[in-house]
């Protein structure tokens, strides 16, 4: 048997935040449906491995799906972070951004480059640039399909079906 994920003081302040239907009866095991979310996240496996003790696979997926699409997963990080604060528990050194949406330019960053640094990375840049022009110009030539080769008058027929004869 797998043990509790959360203590009852943590249960206590999570029940308000889980909804239930308007009609039937109040579910029992929401408590043991709600550590069985928790128990596939934590263990990163699928749905139909979860132990027996949560309930059906099927029901805890269910309700995952009815919560999920209810918000109850952000409404509940808005009200821990809210008690978090009223007790005086917050700590903003954790807070943090996500790299790969937020980028800065080196000189917003404070990176400072000397200036035989610079002219080597500009020729560099500048070196690269001319030989990826030299590369498609290359490229232009040899790639060209058959209505792009340049006509000949080996024939003496004009483009237009007249002869020139």
């Amino acid at each position: 048997m797998t043990r509790r994920q959360l203590t009852d003081e943590q249960c206590e302040f999570i029940q308000p935040y889980l909804p239930i239907g308007e009609y039937g009866p109040y579910p029992e095991r929401l408590r043991e449906q709600f550590e069985g979310v928790i128990w596939r996240f934590r263990s990163s496996a699928q749905w139909r491995e979860m132990p027996s003790e949560f309930g059906p696979w099927a029901t805890v997926y269910g309700r995952f799906r009815v919560w999920r699409d209810a918000g109850v997963f952000s409404a509940l990080l808005e009200g821990m972070i809210a008690e978090a604060a009223r007790r005086g528990q917050t700590d903003l050194s954790l807070v943090s951004v996500d790299s790969t949406t937020a980028r800065a330019h080196h000189d917003a960053a404070g990176m400072h480059i000397g200036k035989d640094v610079m002219e080597a990375l500009e020729e560099a840049a500048a070196e690269q640039e001319q030989a990826r022009q030299k590369g498609a110009a290359r490229q232009n030539r040899t790639d060209r399909t058959a209505g792009t080769t340049p006509s000949r008058k080996s024939d003496g027929v004009s483009g237009d079906g007249a002869s020139s004869a």
